[in-house]
Parts: C-alpha cells; structure tokens; sequence
C-alpha cells in the first residue's frame, strides 16, 4: 500500500503537466476569484452609493447580506447541481448569472435593483468554486492522481483567501477614481474573459441521458425538496445572525420550522441533498466545516472590526486602513501556493489555529495610540492564518469528502465559510454596540482567543489528521459507494487498484 501511495504521489508531476496545464487551470482560477471579489469591493462604495441614491447609509448593509445570503445557499445547491447536470454547463451558467449582475447593478437606479444584482452576482459567482473542485477530483482520478494536485488547490486557495483581502484597497481606488458604479461593472470584462476561456478550455461534460433529463427526474437525483427547504432554513439562519444583538424571534421560529421538517426529510430519502447521516458518519468533514468556520471568523474580525477600529477609534482615513491590511492579503497570497504544493494537511492547520491565537492576542494589546507598525505586525500575523487554514482545510475537504458528493461538500464548505464572516460581523456589531473603542476592540481579541483554541482542539485531537500529508490521509466517507482512491487503502480497504 505504502508503494502505490509513493507510486501515485511521485506521478502526480508528471500527469499535472497534460491534464492541469494553464488552459484548464486559468478559467477556474478567474472564476473563483469573482466571489471574494464581489464580497469585499464593496466595502468602499457603500457611502457613495447611499449618497447618489438619497438613502441612509445603513440602508445599503442589504447589498453586502444579499451577497452573502445568497451564496451561502447558492454554494451546495450549486455543487449539487455540478454533479448531476455537468460541472462545466453550471460554471458556465454561473458566469452568465454575474455578467447579468454586473449590468443590472451598473446601470441600476434605486437601491431594489443594486440589491437584486447582488444577488444574482452572489448566486452566481457560487458556482465557481464546487464546480472547479468537482473537475479537479474527475480529472484527477481519470490521470492516476493518488493525492490531490497540491499546486491547483493551491491557485484556488489564492483565488479564493487572498483577493477578498485585496478587495477593499482596490475597490477604493476603483470607486475613487470612476464612481461606484465600477463596483458592478467592473464584473462585465473579466466575465466576459471568464467565458470565453471556460467555453474554449474546460472540457465539455458528458451529454445528458435523455431518458433521464426531464424535469421530474433531475428534481429526484437533485433532491429538489431538499434543497428548498435547506434554502429556507439557512436564509432564516442567516437572517436571524444578521440581526443581531437585536434577535428576531419571529425569523428564528421560521428557521426552526423549516429545519425540523427538512431534516426529517433528508434522513429518509435515498439521494439527500444534505446527507446528515453521511456527514455524521464522516467525523473528518464535518470537523473540516467547524475548523473553517472558526477560523474565518477570526481572519473576517481582524479585515471589519480592526477596520472599523482603525478608522473610528484610532483615526486612519479609509484608504490608510486599507493599505495597513493590503500586507496580510499579500502574506496570504504568498504562502498559499508553496503549502498547497506540499499537500500537507495537519501542519498548516496547526499554524493557522497558533498564529490565530498570537494575532488575537496581539488584538488584546493595540490601543489608540498604538503605531501602526503594530497594526500592521497583527495584520501579517492574520496572513500566515489565512493562508494556513485555507489551504490545510481545503486540502482536508478534497480527501474527506466522497468523490462522488465533492460538489455539495465543497459548496457546503464555502456555506460554513460564509456562516463564519457573517458570525464575525454579528460580534463586531456587539462589541462595539457602545462605540468603537479600544475595550470593544480587546473583548473582539478576547472572542478570537476562544475561538483560536477551539480551532487548536478540533486540530490536535483529530486523529485523523495524524499523517503528515494529504495522500496518507482517509478520504471517502463509509457511506460513499464511489471507489476509494489508494490515498484511502491505508485506512479503507479499496475495489480498485489505480496505481
């Protein structure tokens, strides 16, 4: 077993350099960078907007949720839907989606349409990410590969990490220099670039069973219930998060009596759309979701609640606060590419749960009268988390998750992802709900801290993470009937020998 695993690792070279050269990678890479993209640029045009449209400041929060909202539904659904209709025709529907939002957003003339562009750009920038992975895993396993193509997850790691931290400081000059309207359109050209290289270099999916391709059909192999009440429940969810510290009971009873009946439902069909019982029987995933979770927690405190404190506590313009944490974006993007080739998992996890726990605590020590080289040292720190945990969970999710579920597990990872950021927010709202100050802004350390040792917990006591490297980590679920690959015979006994 020992040998196949060497075997399988040592040929993973040679194959990547046909089946993931730049053709393939490229449109994955661009696609996946549209999200954070959107996420973060626009940040720095909510006051302009709020001014050209007459309307409150406050009132435009709604064109960030409705992002955020949207794609965290839009992620699994849309992993689901790459799994049975085709990766490549649902990347490129997504593609569609957000140059449609572009323009609706671009030339939008209240605040209803700005909010309805949001959110086909979040539905359908949502795409990109399971999509590429369930390309990933097929091309893989149709080269050979017995570990997972380290240097590719490694570019969707910066895709995905790295371009929301460069979000805000482009956004301002983009919207300083041309108006927030950039915000929307600037989707239109890299759209368009988008297209046209998935369109000439992603393979072209499997033609469609006729005898299969009807409506009710897909609707069962979907789980098309599944899916709406799962929509339901996590729009209530996120809702209800949204609003605090002040709760809406009302949005919390609508999440409970959409989850209750869902999960009934998803425990007794036979192609759940959210398997609770293959998730609860696959400890590593979900361990996979919590870690990312918390994590990004931490890495979105330190990018909106250091930012709100940079600028209403300690006096940094808009564009100096952006440019004191341009470097962990930076810190993020170069070290994401040499871990994600190693296709280390436990390391790099370790690392993100240590140095979000020194930066939290370097959180606890900034004051008012801090200099901003200290800002700065606790940005870099939230780097080197950043990149960590995104590379260490990603490459966890891609041996974890079933090969024939990597869609849904992948846009599930982006949800808990999303349930993370908007969670961070929520406590940004709550501990500086008397003002930003710098005991506001120590209690936010204090929080991170906690949540840095949960993270360190969830690490160190994974035994399932004990080997050293993603290829000698277990990957399928026990409940997939997908063959496991030899990255898994050490831990599952395997049908098929592909080495």
């Amino acid at each position: 077993m020992r040998t196949a695993v060497t075997r399988g690792a040592a040929s993973a070279g040679e194959v990547k350099g046909d089946s993931f050269a730049w053709p393939f990678t490229t449109p994955l890479y661009v696609g996946s960078a549209l999200n954070p993209i959107n996420s973060s640029i626009i940040a720095t045009a909510m006051v302009p907007i709020a001014a050209d449209l007459n309307v409150p400041v406050g009132a435009t929060a709604v064109l960030v949720s409705s992002l955020y909202l949207a794609s965290a539904v839009a992620q699994p659904t849309a992993g689901k839907l790459a799994e049975v209709l085709g990766p490549r025709r649902i990347f490129l529907s997504g593609i569609v989606l957000v140059l449609l939002g572009g323009l609706v957003g671009g030339f939008g003339r209240n605040l209803a349409m700005l909010t309805v562009a949001r959110v086909l750009i979040g539905v359908g920038t949502s795409a990109a990410f399971p999509c590429a992975m369930v390309m990933i895993r097929r091309r893989a396993q149709g080269g050979g590969l017995d570990a997972p193509p380290g240097g590719v997850l490694g570019g969707l790691a910066i895709a995905g990490m790295a371009t929301a931290a460069v979000g805000p400081p482009v956004g301002g000059l983009l919207v300083g220099a041309a108006g927030w309207r950039l915000a929307f359109l600037i989707n239109i050209p890299i759209t368009v670039i988008a297209l046209v290289m998935a369109v000439r270099w992603l393979p072209e999916d499997p033609p469609l069973d006729r005898g299969n391709s009807g409506f009710r059909t897909i609707a069962n192999r979907i789980d098309l219930p599944g899916i709406l009440g799962f929509a339901t429940f996590m729009t209530a969810l996120v809702v209800f998060l949204m609003g605090l510290p002040d709760p809406e009971w009302v949005v919390l009873a609508v999440f409970v009596v959409a989850a209750v009946p869902t999960v009934m439902w998803e425990l007794r069909t036979s192609t759940p759309f959210f398997d609770f019982r293959g998730l609860a029987a696959n400890g590593a995933l979900a361990r996979t979701y919590l870690r990312q979770a918390l994590t990004l927690l931490g890495v979105y405190s330190v990018m909106y609640g250091m930012t709100q404190w940079m600028e209403a506590a300690h006096g940094f313009s808009t564009v100096q606060a952006g440019l004191l944490l341009l470097p962990m974006g930076a810190v993020s993007a170069l070290l994401s590419g040499p871990l994600a080739r190693r296709n280390l998992v436990r390391g790099p996890l370790i690392v993100a749960a240590l140095t979000m726990l020194l930066g939290s605590a370097g959180i606890m020590l900034l004051t008012s009268t801090s200099r901003a080289i200290a800002v700065v040292l606790v940005s870099l720190i939230f780097g080197v988390t950043s990149a960590a945990t995104t590379v260490g969970n990603q490459t966890a999710l891609y041996t974890a998750a079933p090969a024939d579920q990597i869609g849904t597990a992948s846009g599930l990872f982006r949800t808990f992802g999303y349930l993370g950021t908007i969670t961070s927010s929520v406590i940004g709202s709550i501990v500086f709900r008397d003002g930003t100050s710098d005991q506001g802004l120590h209690t936010l350390g204090f929080v991170l801290v906690a949540a840095g040792v949960a993270v360190l917990l969830l690490t160190v006591l994974d035994r399932r993470l004990m080997g050293r490297r993603a290829d000698r980590a277990p990957g399928a679920s026990p409940h997939s009937h997908t063959p496991q690959t030899t990255a898994n015979a050490e831990t599952h006994p395997r049908k098929e020998n592909h080495a």
